[in-house]
């Protein structure tokens, strides 16, 4: 069982320089050994469960600011299975051998990296520079979960890895596209001065069960007012285009490229297009809904186009989505259903 702080019964957290965190018996059997940094979060839980899966031991590193416990309840007593409520912009020491570092924290949705400005810049910066310091006293693989947002608002669409973006540094949402070109600069760096085994996806807009309801984004935010009998928001005249990929598929090409022997950045996400306008209709539909969609001036920056080029990945890994955008959405819909009953139920 998880304790009342967010972290395993019996672990201690120490964010002083020299303190170990995650301590574990480790019995000497070679069983692949990953440390997921906010592996409680909608992604990195996910993630967790893929690994667990195939037999590998699992540390989670989360403060959960962004993440939540709920997203990794159902791990509580697995026995490959730890969580660790620390701040990886703070130093890192895990005990015991490492296989693999994967940097998941930051807040990801806009909602969230507004509100938190300088902690997105933080857990850029110095959180990525932490994780690839474990890597490298660990002898690991370094895996880096980078953005779409690198690409900024971009000229070019789709965006292949070739395109180096078109970004606002100064602006509203520059504090988590720069936060992003930054780590993926400082991975690159590892890897040519240190010779690092890493590695670098940029995953474009993913949706799924344990996203947080109205937490910023165009799905969560279409069911939630939905739900709530709120008019749906739809910002600009809801002609820009996003692409969404189910997380089952982003999670099945994030553990390719793991495996793969490219360094350079990667797109993963699904580039079937679709209007925000057509999207919220479609919620709306699916829900039942009778509520008016209301339009609202788009927000600084706001990316016109969102659709990745996926030709790297799938000529280097053989992969791309199978999952429907009609599946994805059911299975997503049910989830978000039923927490806001046991949110109504309180």
């Amino acid at each position: 069982m998880f304790g009342r702080e967010g972290f395993e019964l019996g672990e201690k957290t120490e964010h002083a320089r020299g303190k170990s965190i995650g301590g574990h018996a480790y019995d000497g059997a070679k069983t692949m050994r990953a440390v997921i940094s906010g592996g409680a979060g909608f992604l990195g839980s996910h993630l967790c469960d893929y690994l667990l899966e195939r037999g590998w031991e699992v540390l989670s590193i989360d403060n959960l600011v962004t993440g939540a416990e709920a997203n990794i309840r159902h791990l509580a007593g697995h026995p490959r299975f730890r969580l660790v409520r620390h701040d990886v912009t703070k130093f890192i020491d895990v005990p015991g051998p490492v296989d693999y570092v994967l940097h998941f924290a930051s807040p990801a949705s806009p909602v969230d990296y507004l509100k938190l400005p300088i902690q997105t810049l933080k857990v850029g910066a110095l959180g990525t520079h932490n994780t690839l310091g474990l890597a490298l006293a660990k002898k690991a693989k370094y895996f880096l979960a980078s953005t779409s947002e690198c690409y900024g608002d971009p000229n070019v669409s789709p965006q292949p890895e070739t395109y180096w973006g078109n970004v606002n540094p100064i602006g509203p949402r520059g504090v988590y596209d720069e936060a992003k070109r930054f780590a993926e600069a400082m991975v690159m760096a590892y890897h040519r001065a240190h010779g690092l085994d890493t590695h670098i996806v940029r995953i474009f807009n993913t949706y799924g069960p344990r996203m947080r309801l109205n937490d910023g984004r165009a799905l969560p935010n279409f069911v939630h007012q939905a739900l709530t009998g709120q008019p749906i928001t739809v910002y600009g005249t809801g002609k820009q285009t996003r692409s969404f990929c189910y997380v089952s598929d982003l999670i099945e090409g994030i553990y390719r490229l793991m495996q793969s022997d490219e360094h350079e950045p990667t797109n993963i996400g699904n580039p079937q297009e679709i209007t925000i306008l057509e999207f919220a209709e479609r919620i709306r539909a699916l829900l039942g809904a009778t509520t008016p969609i209301v339009f609202e001036p788009l927000p600084q920056d706001d990316p016109k186009q969102r659709c990745p080029d996926i030709s790297k990945a799938r000529r280097l890994l053989h992969w791309e989505p199978k999952v429907s955008l009609e599946e994805g959405l059911q299975l997503t819909l049910e989830f978000f259903k039923k927490q806001f009953a046991e949110t109504q139920a309180r």
